[in-house]
């Protein structure tokens, strides 16, 4: 039953009467999708359209006080919680950091689902499994597996995850897959960064991307070395596990490695690589019609 209590997660808590239109104003979700059971995936980004921080929205129901969850990267809750202040201006809204009050779980294949209001399906993608918040006396339940396990088990899926896969303030919500994930909302109104997002996507200008290496020899590079196709950059590793691992890597620049019969090499390392199998960009090779 891999359940795993996230050490590497905190939450940050928004409540207050103008909490939904504050936080729509900002995100790259449509925070009126979030409800109580059906968390969203999302963004705050820069004014140029850089993720600065992703996370997932829970919202809490009536019972339980309402207001909004955010589940991101602990590390970084403090600064979120300093950014959306700066915005916050007159509007009637506390933002705080709960990371000491609550902790983040996991589960996937059978493991059951804990008994909290704060429990759903991983809204980026089904197999990852359930998502969780919880109070730090529940903490004990999320025990069986490891966040290395967890790890494992979004890499093996193809699952980037920021501050991780990617540099915050460094890359665009399409390198980082949002668009496929279901981080981006293009029918919402104006949120900060919108116009380069909406431009990215209408134009089709995203040639980077993040996408699954398969590491030949079952060893994995550490995150942030070059992968290389002779003396050519391709781009650069994030995490890796169990001979398998994400890269930010140029599209167009693997097309033409391809083409030329270039070995892929991740710091050296000989890889393949992937496109994950949930996602619907164009990929080098694909439509490529057989040799005779």
């Amino acid at each position: 039953m891999p359940t795993a209590h996230l050490t590497d997660r905190g939450v940050v808590r928004v409540r207050g009467e103008d909490a939904k239109t504050f936080l729509d104003g900002l995100f790259t979700c449509d925070i009126g999708r979030v409800q109580p059971g059906a968390p969203r995936f999302g963004a705050l980004l820069t004014p140029q359209g850089k993720i600065l921080f992703d996370f997932i929205a829970f919202e809490a129901p009536q019972e339980a006080g309402r207001g909004y969850y955010l589940d991101v990267l602990k590390v970084y809750a403090p600064d979120l919680v300093k950014r959306l202040n700066f915005y916050k201006l007159r509007a009637r809204v506390a933002v705080e950091d709960a990371s000491k009050t609550f902790s983040i779980a996991a589960g996937w294949g059978d493991s059951s689902k804990p008994d909290s209001s704060l429990t759903a399906q991983d809204p980026r993608l089904p197999p990852l499994g359930w998502r969780a918040i919880l109070a730090r006396d529940d903490d004990a339940t999320c025990a069986p597996a490891s966040v290395a396990d967890y790890h494992a088990h979004r890499i093996a899926l193809g699952m980037p995850e920021g501050g991780k896969d990617f540099l915050f303030n460094d890359a665009f919500p399409h390198e980082a897959l949002m668009d496929q994930l279901h981080g981006v909302d293009f029918d919402k109104g104006c949120y900060v960064g919108q116009e380069v997002v909406s431009r990215m996507q209408h134009r089709g200008t995203a040639r980077t991307r993040i996408v699954p290496i398969i590491y030949r020899d079952g060893f994995v590079a550490e995150p942030g070395v070059e992968v290389m196709a002779g003396e050519r950059t391709l781009g650069k590793t994030g995490t890796g596990a169990n001979g398998r691992g994400l890269a930010m890597i140029r599209l167009d620049r693997l097309g033409d490695a391809l083409a030329a019969g270039e070995t892929i090499r991740a710091g050296g390392l000989p890889v393949r690589v992937e496109k994950p199998d949930w996602a619907n960009f164009p990929f080098p090779g694909e439509g490529a019609t057989p040799a005779a």
